[in-house]
């Protein structure tokens, strides 16, 4: 499988002073020797040196001479060995490097974090997990914050930059930078060496240092850049966020994306950009993604009609080598929830974020557990396939927290499925009768363990009791950013609420239907099952989808169908599962609304507070396809609003977080 990575020009100017430097290349002990009763930097999580939780020198790899260190598990729960290296302190600001060789055994994988605090436990900076041949980069909040490839097998340098100073960080691979972006932890006090379950990975060379950094008066920095994404023929909206770093105020300046053949340019005017302060440019056009790797670049300039006093972080350019989805495939994403459960506020924005960022290749589907909207058959089936709440399945493969879903879902992806899957459905709005028809083209042969089931989800779900009440967490942020949930209350009442993704029905159950098939299926062969619902008065037909499985005989999810209700979404201006993209959200200046239209329609929006109050009310008439509808933020108070958006006739409703 293929990933993104982004190359960067040279680190942010630093002053040469050395405050802290450390490294180790293990020829110091012998074979079998713990590391951490001789070392002062080296412990482990609890403080016992010298046992099962140490790592001891092997002489199976080495990067250079003849030693590193060893980490491997077969545990559930990973360790028991857990190696803390000390950074001696807790660096705030400055420019800390962290450099590292690894060797990951083919089938299996590896794993580090930064911890954020000298005492282990209590913040945890940066994810490091690497596997099945990527590295991917995470601080808890944000998945996938920079991927990179390495061989499985063989020896590779991962280096970790992080300008606390000015939030920017980058992450390079023997030497090619691949991600870059503004971390919501900038702190860093210790690494953690942690074997997950199915870790087996060597560790050589390893090596940290700090420097002091001077701010230029006038410096517009880029710390993040994303082409937006990776699959291969999607039409992607690049984003780049840009930071004052300096002390003047920044006002206008250009941000330019080229690739795959094109260049787009947004011209940012208008702006009071204090220091310290950054923003979110999301381009407003979009660029195709091709199906080979290409180099695609990220530059600001003009800045306040001129040239600042850094240009070395003023460019990013991402390598994007794009996945090619499998012919028909819809990856399914699982995510077990409940109202009462306070981390899974997390699974809420990341169900939206995947909904976003994968569009039709992707049916997400939020099975409740323990209030109003249970659908108990369906939460008794997969809670033993889960671990505990926040938890998320794709394709009803390994247990993955919700924020962890994008590395199963690129993998499935690809895989080719044995069918695809058509839905076509009849609606009787007087007996509210919905007849659902699952189709499965097959194109390869199969047979009779092979079982065929239908999903019925629902958006804009909201409810007026307190089990409708979200607990939350993230409330006053001291779990970090989470989606706006940082802003709101714990728990979140139900007036402020709306469920997306509901799993309203599931026919006939979990496992399918049995007799879905014969015993021989040919390539070339169409079998279908049709499946009949009753839809309560309370539930809005338009706003629901039709999600067909195709379960395999082992119980995964070979490939999916997902649909609107036939007679509903034909005449509605709304023409895919995506109702509109409202980007960015959060919103500190301006947010834009894009309806997902298939013809000319009529539109109006009201914006309100989470008191019902209405602070912003427009009808923009008949709207054409692919027109931008920017909504000012700049003067709103930071909060959560709710954004409701009629097309001809229909209502949408969003939540819009502004900062």
């Amino acid at each position: 499988m293929k990933k993104a990575t982004i190359l960067l020009s040279s680190l942010i100017a630093v002053s040469s002073v050395n405050a802290q430097i450390f490294s180790d290349d293990f020829e110091g002990y012998n074979a079998g020797d713990y590391i951490g009763p001789p070392s002062t930097e080296w412990t482990t999580w609890s403080g016992t040196e010298g046992g099962a939780e140490d790592a001891q020198v092997t002489t199976a790899q080495a990067s250079s001479g003849t030693n590193s260190i060893y980490f491997s598990s077969t545990s559930a729960n990973g360790g028991p060995q857990d190696v803390i290296l000390d950074f001696g302190q807790q660096y705030t600001s400055g420019v800390f490097v962290f450099e590292s060789d690894f060797y990951v055994d083919a089938g299996n994988n590896g794993y580090f974090n930064f911890q954020g605090t000298p005492t282990p436990g209590t913040t945890w900076s940066l994810n490091c997990n690497m596997a099945d041949g990527i590295v991917s980069l995470d601080d808890g909040v944000t998945a996938d914050l920079a991927l990179g490839t390495y061989t499985p097998d063989t020896w590779f340098t991962l280096r970790i930059e992080a300008n606390l100073s000015t939030g920017r960080w980058q992450a390079s691979m023997d030497g090619v930078c691949f991600g870059v972006w503004a971390n919501s932890v900038n702190e860093i006090a210790s690494l953690d060496l942690f074997p997950i379950n199915g870790s087996s990975f060597y560790v050589d060379d390893i090596s940290f240092d700090h420097t002091t950094y001077t701010p230029a008066q006038l410096n517009a920095t880029i710390t993040g850049y994303s082409f937006g994404g990776i699959i291969a023929g999607k039409d992607e909206n690049p984003s780049v966020t840009v930071a004052n770093t300096g002390t003047d105020a920044i006002t206008s300046f250009d941000v330019e994306v080229q690739a795959f053949g094109s260049t787009i340019t947004e011209n940012v005017t208008g702006v009071n950009l204090a220091a310290g302060q950054s923003m979110v440019v999301d381009f407003s056009s979009a660029i195709t993604t091709g199906s080979t790797e290409e180099s695609t670049t990220a530059t600001i300039s003009n800045i306040n009609g001129g040239t600042d006093g850094d240009a070395t972080d003023n460019d990013a350019c991402a390598i994007v080598s794009p996945v090619i989805p499998a012919p028909g495939k819809v990856v399914v994403g699982e995510e077990a929830t409940g109202t009462w459960c306070p981390w899974c506020t997390r699974g809420t924005v990341f169900m939206d974020r995947y909904e976003e960022d994968f569009g039709e290749y992707w049916a997400g589907i939020a099975v409740h557990n323990n209030d109003p909207m249970v659908v108990t058959d369906y939460d008794a089936s997969i809670g033993p396939l889960i671990g505990g709440y926040p938890s998320a399945l794709v394709d009803r493969g390994a247990d993955v927290d919700p924020s962890a879903m994008s590395t199963d879902f690129y993998t499935r992806l690809q895989t080719m499925p044995v069918a695809s899957i058509n839905n076509s459905s009849t609606w009787n709005a007087a007996t509210r009768e919905l007849s659902v028809t699952v189709e499965a083209d097959f194109t390869s042969a199969a047979n009779s363990n092979y079982r065929l089931a239908c999903v019925l989800t629902e958006d804009g779900v909201t409810g007026t009791g307190s089990g409708y009440d979200q607990a939350n967490a993230y409330a006053g942020g001291g779990n970090g950013p989470m989606g706006g949930y940082e802003l709101l209350p714990n728990p979140v009442p139900a007036s402020q609420m709306v469920y997306d993704h509901v799993a309203r029905d599931i026919a006939p159950d979990f496992d399918g239907d049995p007799n879905s098939f014969p015993a021989t299926v040919n390539a070339g062969e169409q079998h279908s099952v049709t499946f009949t619902f009753t839809i309560p008065q309370e539930w809005n037909v338009s706003m629901m989808h039709i999600i067909g499985l195709l379960i395999d005989p082992n119980g995964r999810i070979d490939n999916a169908g997902k649909s609107m209700i036939d007679g509903l979404s034909s005449l509605d201006e709304v023409s895919n599962d995506q109702s509109f993209r409202m980007y960015p959200n959060p919103s500190s200046e301006v947010t834009v609304i894009e309806a997902d239209l298939a013809q000319d329609a009529e539109i109006t929006l009201t914006l309100t507070d989470m008191a019902g109050k209405v602070v912003d009310a427009r009808d923009y008439g008949m709207v054409t396809p692919g027109t931008k509808l920017p909504i000012a933020t700049s003067a709103l108070e930071s909060g959560v609003y709710i954004v409701q958006l009629t097309v001809n006739g229909k209502l949408l409703t969003k939540q819009l977080v502004v900062e």
